[in-house]
């Protein structure tokens, strides 16, 4: 029998430590609990959100006039491969998703080790497709398994169906709020396959490792994510607040006119990502504040709660700066940050 609380501060369940209250809030530790809890929801005609661990969230200051499912379902298993090569791990979609690297570094299981210290639950992560240092989630997803909002049964997604794109999947797009995941399993690979690509990555390994092992690059991303990342526990935070955008090539080479030192990754002949992180510094808003709101002084990223401040303000900042970088490099920055207005 699930216990639903009344009138519950969502700030203290987002690390932006933002949030006014949840009409009703409901922690699901089972499949059963989920299907309690939607049931609940559909009997009193109240909309539902579901929230992991709050990490990639802007609530408003007048909460969600609805039900708010934190999602507690916990555990991971796996199976190794008849050839020996690939184990399958799967985990329950409440699991940390740091925990759920950590779990597989440690069995120097590789394919996961690049996204590590990643903030968020491994239900959210199929969500966004999360990414870091060269790897998504695409690249060792095998399927995840999600609870239907309408019929109340569970569904099984593979790799082709979850429509994988930067930043993005089906359960962003065309099937938002029509599904609760509840378990997602990854192919991951028993011998090495290091992807070390990404600059400061790259740079860090050549400096100290010869031999490597997957936990070898999880703690080396770690170290070098706690360097560029406020810790959400001390200064609130949603980790990365835009997306970087992608611009075509005509584009790119008049930015690269303009700005020589414009930093980019070429994705294909005719593509080429450009960092938010760069326009934002570049447009001069790295470490500076607007009211309570503001910029990391280390990653220009990073938008942070400076303490007190309100949905109003993060909002304010944001809108901010997309018209400050679109006057300066007509790019329109696109936010990655899941906002409940």
């Amino acid at each position: 029998m699930i216990s639903i609380k009344k009138q519950v501060k969502l700030s203290s369940y987002t690390t932006f430590k933002i949030g006014g209250e949840a009409k009703y809030l409901v922690e699901a530790k089972s499949i059963d609990d989920l299907i309690e809890a939607v049931k609940f929801a559909k009997d009193e005609g109240e909309p539902i959100l579901v929230i992991g661990g709050g990490s990639n969230l802007l609530i408003s200051d007048n909460g969600f006039s609805g039900l708010v499912i934190v999602n507690k379902l916990m555990g991971i298993s796996e199976i190794r491969e008849k050839n020996n090569e690939e184990a399958i791990v799967s985990s329950k979609s409440g699991e940390t998703w740091d925990d759920l690297v950590k779990y597989s570094t440690r069995r120097n299981y590789w394919g996961l080790e690049n996204l590590a210290y990643v903030p968020g639950t491994v239900g959210a992560s199929p969500v966004q497709n999360i990414g870091a240092y060269g790897r998504e989630i695409k690249d060792t997803f095998l399927s995840l398994e999600a609870l239907s909002l309408d019929n109340l049964t569970l569904r099984n997604f593979s790799l082709k169906e979850c429509n994988f794109s930067y930043r993005s999947s089906v359960f962003k797009e065309k099937l938002k709020d029509k599904y609760i995941i509840t378990s997602v399993s990854f192919k991951l690979s028993l011998l090495p396959r290091p992807v070390l690509d990404y600059g400061s990555l790259k740079e860090e390994i050549n400096k100290s490792l010869v031999k490597l092992t997957a936990e070898d690059v999880r703690l080396v991303v770690e170290r070098i994510r706690k360097e560029k990342l406020p810790d959400p526990d001390k200064l609130g935070n949603a980790g990365s607040f835009f997306k970087n955008p992608e611009v075509n090539k005509k584009k790119y080479m008049d930015l690269k006119d303009k700005f020589p030192d414009l930093k980019y990754y070429e994705i294909s002949s005719d593509i080429f990502k450009i960092p938010a992180a760069w326009l934002i510094d570049k447009a001069g808003w790295k470490g500076k504040s607007l009211g309570l709101a503001g910029i990391w002084h280390k990653q220009a990223l990073i938008m942070i709660n400076n303490g007190g401040a309100s949905f109003n303000d993060i909002k304010f900042l944001s809108k901010t700066i997309v018209c400050e970088v679109k006057n300066k490099f007509d790019i329109e920055l696109i936010p990655e940050v899941n906002i409940i207005d």
